[in-house]
């Protein structure tokens, strides 16, 4: 039944040809035999990628079929695909939890063409072995948004903020200049439920990235020791002391008054990431329009030692896996595939409208300035804060107990003791309960 669906796919993509004129032709591939079967997780890039797919049949003649799977439907239709004769030769494995459930699966990347057209490791998976099992295609990141044109207002350029001192010493002169600027250093650091997440999860990445990094952890650790608690610390005194919005009024304060207060000019600094940019840039009834060249991302500086070197905090669940059960003739078509989406201008121009900004040395820019932010400090050498909240047990529970203890702090009934102790034993507890 399967053969027989895969056999009427590749009659329809022979049929039904896409067409189009690219700067580099299509490679030779090393298999004259081989196919490739992509099973796609985005149903948004369904489109794109069948007409990617027919085109580099037409340019090949090499079978390309892509089946996606509909919305939240993804892990089950794996299951279903990869245990009929001719599974996918292509999939996703986006962390941690599918590498344990897909990991015997994939195929050792590590020394691949598809690897040498990388600009970094730091999205890819890796297996207990080392080896990589899954490769980073795109990424989302996020920072602190600057408004430029306030900041030259204010007296300052972006090239005078490298670390969380000399941040804080642009934050603290804005702020106490306030009333003369009629702006101040940042928006409100809501704790209402639509904002709080950007301190539970994003802030709070901090300190376990490098606790991560220094401990050199690679899978889900039982405990944390709260080592840069103290950097924690000084952001969130920071954001909520150099702002307009202070104290117990910043319980109930939401991320779309942090937004607007963004939008309509009343900050310098925004903590929040690239999917912010259209909400800034487009006209809507949110009362503001920015200009894009008034936008810039940098770091989140916390006061850690080489933190000049660091770049944005991004991270992904878009990877991409090969079946190492498929024929050899099937993974080389795979690879030639693959190198030919991340190379030829038909390919790179799909990846940048659909998915923004990717990881290889042909990407090409995509419009979101953040993400061009984000390119350009991996470009200059500095290492990618990556996502290592990925790790957090019982996600939802843990980040709701920081929060509350947060709250407390925040406003005056509660002391930074507590939020060590939601943070840290609030961690092993969760994890103890979620590995019971």
């Amino acid at each position: 039944m399967k053969k027989t669906l895969a056999i009427l796919l590749a009659v329809v993509m022979a049929i039904t040809l896409f067409t189009a004129c690219g700067d580099k032709p299509a490679p030779t591939p090393d298999s004259k035999t081989g196919s490739v079967y992509y099973l796609n997780f985005k149903p948004e890039a369904d489109k794109a990628w069948q007409d990617l797919a027919k085109l580099y049949t037409e340019k090949t003649g090499v079978p390309v079929t892509v089946l996606t799977a509909a919305s939240g439907t993804y892990d089950q239709v794996l299951t279903a695909e990869m245990d009929k004769d001719a599974a996918p030769t292509m999939f996703q494995v986006g962390n941690a939890g599918a590498v344990k459930t897909w990991g015997e699966y994939c195929y050792d990347l590590t020394n691949t063409d598809i690897m040498k057209e990388m600009t970094t490791d730091a999205f890819n998976l890796k297996n207990e072995a080392g080896e990589t099992v899954s490769i980073g295609y795109c990424y989302e990141a996020f920072g602190i948004i600057v408004n430029k044109a306030l900041l030259k207002q204010a007296g300052y350029e972006l090239t005078d903020i490298t670390n969380f001192e000399s941040l804080k010493k642009v934050a603290d002169d804005i702020h106490s200049r306030a009333a003369e600027l009629g702006f101040d250093a940042f928006t409100s650091a809501g704790l209402d439920g639509s904002s709080s997440w950007r301190f539970s999860g994003h802030l709070a990445n901090m300190p376990l990235f490098y606790e991560f990094r220094d401990d050199g952890v690679t899978s889900q650790p039982a405990t944390i020791t709260g080592k840069y608690l103290e950097n924690y610390k000084n952001l969130w005194d920071l954001y909520t002391t150099d702002s307009a919005t202070t104290g117990a009024a910043l319980t109930t304060a939401t991320g779309d008054a942090s937004e607007a207060e963004f939008g309509q000019g009343k900050a310098v600094f925004f903590q929040n990431g690239s999917w912010e940019y259209a909400n800034l840039v487009t006209s809507d009834d949110k009362g503001f329009k920015m200009n894009p060249e008034d936008l810039a991302m940098i770091p989140i500086y916390c006061g850690v030692d080489g933190e000049e070197k660091a770049g944005l905090c991004a991270g992904t669940e878009n990877c991409w896996a090969i079946n190492n059960e498929s024929s050899e003739e099937d993974i080389q078509a795979t690879i030639d595939f693959l190198v030919w989406v991340v190379t030829s201008d038909e390919g790179t121009t799909m990846l940048a409208n659909e998915f923004g900004p990717c990881p290889f040395k042909d990407a090409k820019d995509p419009e979101n300035v953040f993400f061009q932010d984000a390119n350009k400090y991996t470009a200059e050498g500095n290492y990618v804060v990556t996502w290592a909240f990925n790790w957090t047990p019982a996600v939802d529970d843990w980040r709701a107990a920081v929060v509350d203890a947060l709250t407390q702090y925040t406003a005056g009934t509660g002391d930074w003791d507590a939020v060590k102790t939601a943070f840290v034993d609030g961690w092993a507890v969760q994890y103890a309960k979620e590995n019971a």
